[in-house]
Order: C-alpha cells, then structure tokens, then sequence
C-alpha cells in the first residue's frame, strides 16, 4: 500500500511537470495582465529594485505601479547580471 501511494505520488509529480511543460508553466505571468498590477510598487519591489537601481547607476522611482516595478526589476536584472 505505501509503496501504491509513493507512486501515485510520484506519477502526480510528473504529471504536474508534463502539464507545465506543455503550457509553458504559467507560473511568470506578464505583468500587463496582473488584477493587481495598477496598485503602488510593494514594499519588497521598492527596496530591490533601489538596490537594482544603485548597482546600474540609474535613477530609483518609487512612484510606479507594481506591474512597472517588476518590469524594471527584470530590464535591471539583465543589466547587473543579477538575473541570470
């Protein structure tokens, strides 16, 4: 029974790999189409991306929405070399 149960587990796993395979794994979703994407930069977006800002020697705003917040985080990161 628990060696049924490990396989299934395991066969589960798998399938889940396969289906976000097949769908290129929405787990990235464009910013553009966030529900929440209008809403101020978080707390969390505002201090990385002043340390993303800081390392390329750009101007840091903190007057953007989220979904412009994570777009510049990922135009800094390519430019720092941090996202790679």
């Amino acid at each position: 029974m628990k060696n049924e149960q490990q396989h299934n587990r395991e066969q589960d796993k798998d399938l889940e790999q396969q289906t976000n395979n097949l769908r290129g794994d929405n787990t990235e979703k464009d910013p553009d189409e966030w529900v929440t994407g209008d809403e101020p930069i978080t707390g969390a977006q505002r201090s990385y991306l002043k340390t993303l800002s800081d390392e390329a020697g750009e101007t840091f705003d903190d007057q953007i929405t989220k979904a412009e917040a994570s777009k510049k985080i990922d135009e800094l990161q390519q430019k720092t070399g941090r996202g790679q």
